[in-house]
């Protein structure tokens, strides 16, 4: 089980109603079932990109992506524009 920040950009910000908060997950997978009990979180997730440490977690099932100790987890709802 890792231990890790979980930071939110955007609509998925305003959706949290905040801007970061703590997660104990192994998986992204894992991480997604956890804060989509939010339901506000859980409309916006599905349109999300997600960054593990920087890296595009891309179209990977997000249950196959282990997340190390300390991770960062980015989660980017579609930005206008630039």
């Amino acid at each position: 089980m890792a231990t890790g920040t979980v930071r939110y950009w955007a609509a998925a910000k305003a959706a949290a109603g905040i801007a970061e908060e703590p997660f104990d997950a192994p998986t992204l997978g894992d991480l997604l079932a956890g804060i989509s009990a939010n339901p506000d979180l859980a409309r916006v997730l599905p349109r999300c990109s997600f960054l593990v440490n920087g890296a595009p977690a891309g179209t990977r099932d997000p249950r196959s992506i282990d997340l190390p100790e300390g991770a960062v987890v980015e989660v980017l709802p579609p930005f206008a524009g630039g």
